[in-house]
């Protein structure tokens, strides 16, 4: 009986062995899939893979672009590139059939600015006649990839993903140990049936045969009236092995149909609450500031700084470097580092504009420096609009943890603050003009304020200047007024104020003496009996408390520049 079994196990568990490797060689399905965009997909000047179609590919997919133009990749969130490609015409390519994405044209401008260098970009390639791009997320969120030539040329439709085959062989594996037991238990049970011998019969006429011819008939009667109890024991060995056989089949398709283990789908936080830019955008950015900023200050040359200054990081230095054309040692600006970045807060948000304060301490920084850098719109790059030397004993606030954006405050609000930040701006201007004023005890000890009312009080009763009248006035700029939320509940405030110094004679006669000042090279004369104006620009870094905080507001940082010296 076991003969009967083993043989068709062995054969079954072969046959399950070779189907297991078929499956694994001759049936296997392709390590890769690749589909195509419709090569007819139009002619925008852009073209844009969804982020849908780049979410259905987690694990990673190669990105092939061919053109007979220049081609162009870039990778950037979804509402960037959006907001990139604003009123163009674009074509959109998004998940198709297993073989075949799908594209669909929008109308719009037919033309657009070399996308190449955005700093909307987390990262980008560019090549003639063909990009391959190994595509895999950046960080959480939604992500798109844009494709262009020039901007002018029609953007290549070229375009092919690959990526993994996860259509895989899951019954190959347990076919083959399945088959691969069966056969071995098959060839043990034939083992077992040749080497078990048949009992010697007893010779006739000897003892051993006269007692089982006496008991025979017992024997068989015994058999039989247990006849169910016999053939159940018959039947033992081969129902073990089936048994075992049915085991192993069963635990061998158990392995390969048993259920990976559930993972909740990802969620990915609003767009809108994200940074708005990546560690590594940033460190680019810093670099192309930095090494803007450096070139036009070893050149003393205002132009330079068009491409990457604004506001009051590009007067305040315009001003110094035509005080330096006409006063050779003018104090030059505190350099501008892009590394090491000690800290940063980045903005939240898909509107315009946006807001990025870093702070950093080159080789040439003694103290450290902190960068607020602002972006207008989608098509222009950051630039620098205000850089301010951190004050001695100050501290930065700490950013949120993990990496994550801080929100805008509005200028104008004291949502949540102990001062709205335009208000704090316009208290200090006020304190400094005022210092026994309203506002004497709304700011804590900080050496920019020391020294600005000391100056002012020492040129007030110098006797030098007692046929003078002298006054001070330091006058907030609101729109140069910005501020970020910090962890803590409180907000980072950059400011800007126009200090004027005024200084005018007496009476009829008397004149003011600007000989081997500042002042005489400026204005090309050593005294004058009319007066003189003199402007300073004053940037400022403020700390704000939250609401119902009993801390003072901290002035943490401070820059100022002669502007100018003209005569009445």
């Amino acid at each position: 009986m076991r003969n009967k079994i083993a043989v068709p196990l062995i054969v079954l568990g072969i046959l399950m062995m070779l189907i297991g490797i078929g499956q694994r060689t001759l049936w296997a399905p392709p390590e890769t899939v690749t589909a195509q965009a419709p090569q007819d997909a139009g002619t925008a000047p852009v073209a844009v893979l969804e982020a849908d179609l780049l979410a259905s590919r987690p694990d990673g997919a190669e990105i092939r672009v061919r053109s007979a133009d220049p081609v162009f990749l870039a990778v950037g969130r979804s509402a960037d590139v959006d907001a990139w490609v604003g009123d163009a015409a674009v074509t959109r390519i998004s998940a198709g059939t297993e073989d075949s994405l799908s594209a669909e044209t929008a109308e719009g401008e037919t033309t657009v600015p070399n996308p190449a260098g955005s700093d909307l970009w987390v990262s980008e390639e560019a090549e003639d006649g063909e990009v391959s791009y190994t595509w895999t997320a950046p960080a959480a969120g939604d992500f798109s990839v844009l494709i262009a030539s020039d901007g002018t040329a029609p953007a290549p439709t070229d375009i092919t993903l690959s990526w993994a085959n996860d259509e895989g062989t899951p019954l190959a594996v347990p076919l083959i140990i399945a088959g691969a037991l069966a056969a071995v238990l098959g060839l043990a049970l034939a083992f077992l049936t040749r080497s078990g011998g048949k009992p010697t019969p007893p010779a006739p006429g000897s003892r051993r045969a006269v007692r089982e011819s006496d008991t025979a008939a017992q024997r068989i009667v015994a058999r039989r009236g247990a006849g169910a109890a016999s053939s159940s024991a018959t039947n033992t060995a081969p129902r073990t092995a089936a048994g075992i056989t049915a085991a192993v089949l069963a635990g061998g398709l158990a392995v390969s149909m048993v259920p990976g283990a559930a993972t909740a789908a990802e969620t990915s936080a609003p767009e809108e609450n994200y940074p708005v830019v990546l560690d590594g955008q940033l460190a680019r950015i810093l670099s192309s500031v930095a090494g803007t900023v450096q070139k036009a200050d070893a050149a003393k040359d205002a132009k330079l700084l068009a491409d990457r200054t604004a506001s009051t990081a590009l007067e305040l230095r315009k001003a110094n470097y035509a005080a330096a054309a006409k006063v050779p040692d003018t104090e030059a600006p505190a350099a501008v580092a892009a590394a090491p970045l000690l800290t940063d807060l980045v903005a939240t948000g898909t509107e315009f504009p946006r807001t990025v304060i870093a702070v950093t301490q080159g080789e040439d920084n003694t103290v450290p420096q902190a960068l607020m850098l602002v972006q207008e719109s989608a098509r222009e790059n950051y630039k620098l609009v205000s850089a301010i030397q951190m004050l001695p004993g100050t501290t930065f606030p700490q950013p949120p943890a993990d990496g994550a954006g801080v929100e805008a405050a509005a200028a104008d609000s004291d949502e949540d603050l102990a001062l709205a930040p335009q208000a704090s701006v316009e208290a200090l201007a006020d304190a400094l003009t005022n210092p026994d004023g309203d506002n004497k005890g709304t700011f804590a000890p900080n050496s920019f304020a020391e020294a600005v009312t000391k100056f002012q009080a020492e040129v007030t009763a110098n006797p030098d200047n007692e046929f003078a009248t002298i006054t001070f006035k330091h006058t907030p700029v609101a729109a140069d007024t910005r501020a970020l939320r910090t962890a803590d509940g409180g907000a980072i405030v950059f400011g800007y104020m126009s200090h004027d110094y005024s200084s005018v004679p007496r009476e009829a006669g008397d004149s003011i003496n600007l000989e081997g000042t500042i002042y005489e090279s400026l204005t090309g004369e050593k005294n004058t009996e009319k007066g003189i104006d003199v402007t300073y620009g004053e940037a400022v870094m403020l700390y704000v408390p939250p609401a119902g905080s009993s801390d003072q507001v901290e002035v943490i940082g401070a820059a100022q520049e002669l502007l100018s010296a003209k005569l009445k």
